[in-house]
């Protein structure tokens, strides 16, 4: 079984097993992380299409390090100008394990939902309706006054 998971902006095809580097994840060494945008399922000849993601899919993966990306040299530099500037940047990455991945996705994250719906509607009730602002009225526009055309002198 292989799914295609997307996390930090990109795609990645997985498997169980499998060892992927993805964009910085705020996790622990040895903690459990769940993928829950899962943009396909493939299982043989059974092939599952989100749209854009499958519902109540998951993938379970396992935090193995925290890293670093090579280190990336910035250079620019403008002709003519005597204008350069360089500038270095490590992207910070995470290293996943594939654990598991399911189809029917995880049962206890629906009652984290709806706790948190109840408390959105408490917040938005205080709210006072806001005041529109009052509609500027158009300055009268001045039109520029034409300089009459120079005379050519006759020979």
């Amino acid at each position: 079984m292989y799914a295609v998971v997307k996390t930090g902006g990109k795609q990645y095809r997985v498997a169980k097993d499998d060892k992927i580097l993805v964009e910085h994840i705020d996790a622990e060494e040895g903690q459990k992380v769940t993928l829950d945008k899962v943009m396909m399922l493939g299982d043989g000849d059974k092939v599952t299409i989100g749209s854009p993601i499958v519902e109540n899919a998951s993938v379970e993966a396992e935090v193995l390090s925290q890293t670093r990306g090579p280190k990336i040299i910035v250079f620019r530099r403008k002709r003519r100008k005597n204008h350069r500037r360089i500038q270095g940047h490590r992207q910070d990455l995470t290293l996943l394990k594939i654990t598991d991945i399911s189809s029917a996705g995880k049962k206890a994250a629906a009652p984290k939902a709806e706790a948190k719906a109840p408390a959105a509607k408490k917040a938005a009730a205080p709210k006072a309706e806001a005041k529109a602002p009052a509609a500027k009225k158009a300055a009268a526009k001045k039109t520029a006054a034409k300089k009459p055309a120079a005379k050519k002198k006759a020979k």
